[in-house]
């Protein structure tokens, strides 16, 4: 990817988890407090030396609440921060990043800095106001180890993404989230649970007692947002038919979607693998759209102007699908 898109897609990503963070907390302005939190959950290599240091989602928000509160009683403020909620930022608005947190992003792509999360934390961990340095010595670190754990493990390249072989226009990305392997296979591989998950499933229809490879049920759309916002939803498009393609315990899972009601729509094809990781679960997550054999064919030129907007909305979906899994244990 260029730098354009990997800063566009890391500033996206990080500040949408650092507003569904402000949002726990009924907050609505997103400081760079709140892109620490963001980066804590963060699938890049910048989250995985946060949690391979042993930093939490939870002690994080711990060692941020008692910072703030430190602060308060400097002045002579006595105040109890409230525990985190659940993410309210889908039923609400008028969130906006403050200064620092603005200036922290438009630093990680100056001059030859990336602008993908690494770039980002290390604005994070020198940011001038201390916050964040005063935060992790909390959490039993410093900037320094911070920095050196960074620049050690990006010397490494990347995994490999799967592929779903030619003919298919596919996509990959990583994601992490906050919960053992266990639980979040116990999510995933329980077809009833896919409302919880899957950003399009409303609900579920003939769901098999135990979903093996080759189960079938039928998901119905998703028709209203958390806010109570309609979906333009087609009717041919609200019933999916969903067969379980993969599985293997604990470590991959793969489903196919088609829609009965418009048969010559390409399949969409989810994989999802699981490896177990400091302080929860990464996941390798990959989408296909593999068109029909006796679907209409598109003009050669028309097929190759679209493929740049059909691959940002792959994108999108798998951002709001490893979002959405992240979510249910946040």
């Amino acid at each position: 990817m260029s730098k354009l898109s990997v800063a566009a897609a890391t500033s996206h990503t990080l500040s949408l988890t650092a507003m569904e963070e402000a949002s726990r907390l009924g907050e609505r302005t997103v400081g760079v407090d709140h892109l620490f939190l963001a980066l804590v959950v963060n699938e890049q290599v910048a989250g995985q030396v946060l949690r391979s240091l042993g930093i939490t989602l939870d002690l994080a928000h711990a060692a941020v609440a008692a910072q703030h509160a430190a602060q308060l009683a400097s002045l002579g403020v006595r105040s109890e921060a409230p525990a985190p909620g659940r993410i309210t930022f889908y039923e609400t608005n008028d969130y906006s990043l403050n200064e620092s947190a603005c200036e922290v992003v438009k630093r990680s792509v100056e001059g030859k800095k990336r602008g993908d999360a690494a770039a980002v934390l290390r604005e994070v961990v020198t940011e001038p106001s201390g916050l964040i340095e005063a935060v992790l010595h909390r959490l039993g670190t410093s900037p320094d180890v911070v920095l050196a754990r960074l620049e050690e493990v990006t010397r490494h390249p990347a995994r490999a993404q799967h592929s779903f072989g030619p003919g298919a226009l596919s996509s990959s990305s990583e994601g992490f989230v906050p919960a053992d392997v266990a639980q979040v296979w116990a999510l995933l591989c329980d077809p009833a649970r896919m409302p919880e998950w899957e950003p399009g499933t409303g609900s579920v229809e003939d769901v098999p007692s135990r979903a093996t490879i080759g189960s079938r049920w039928v998901s119905q759309a998703r028709t209203e947002g958390p806010d109570g916002k309609p979906f333009d939803v087609k009717q041919e498009r609200r019933r999916a038919a969903v067969k379980l393609t993969d599985r293997e315990e604990f470590s991959r899972i793969e489903w196919r979607f088609t829609w009965p009601d418009a048969p010559k729509s390409p399949m969409r094809q989810v994989r999802i693998d699981l490896e177990p990781a400091a302080g929860g679960t990464q996941l390798s997550l990959s989408i296909a759209w593999v068109r029909r054999p006796d679907a209409p064919r598109r003009i050669p030129l028309l097929r190759w102007l679209l493929r740049p907007l059909r691959r940002f909305g792959m994108w999108m979906q798998l951002m709001q699908l490893s979002g959405s899994i992240s979510r249910v244990f946040r």
